[in-house]
């Protein structure tokens, strides 16, 4: 699963660590991502089926991820198929997930 972003649902560690139900893991990428981002982030937050589900698990940022709150409104599976690609709005992404930045832009590429 692609999220709105690009990044890969199925390798985010609060996917895994929901999947596999292991407080072991979401205390893991809980610190981890506090650390990184420099917020606050608690064990019991980490729990996501995705970014492009509905009325599933959602990871408390991405219930409010302008990205993913703009790909919605505009009805688009991810950035990659919209027609103001790239834009301001994913100047992090796109800087620090090399691996979103790729996927993104191999489907704009296909959608033009």
């Amino acid at each position: 699963m692609i999220a709105v972003c690009g990044m890969n649902c199925h390798e985010c560690g609060a996917s895994l660590a929901a999947k596999e139900s292991n407080d072991q893991k979401r205390t893991k990428v809980a610190q981890d991502w506090s650390k990184r981002f420099k917020v606050e982030v608690n064990p019991k937050d980490i729990n996501c089926d995705g970014c492009q589900s509905d009325g599933g698990r959602i990871f408390n940022y991405c219930k409010v991820c302008e990205i993913r709150k703009c790909g919605k409104e505009k009805g688009l599976k991810n950035c990659g198929y919209c027609r103001d690609y790239p834009c301001r709005k994913l100047d992090f992404i796109l800087t620090n997930a090399p691996d979103a930045k790729k996927r993104l832009d191999e489907i704009n590429s296909s959608f033009k």
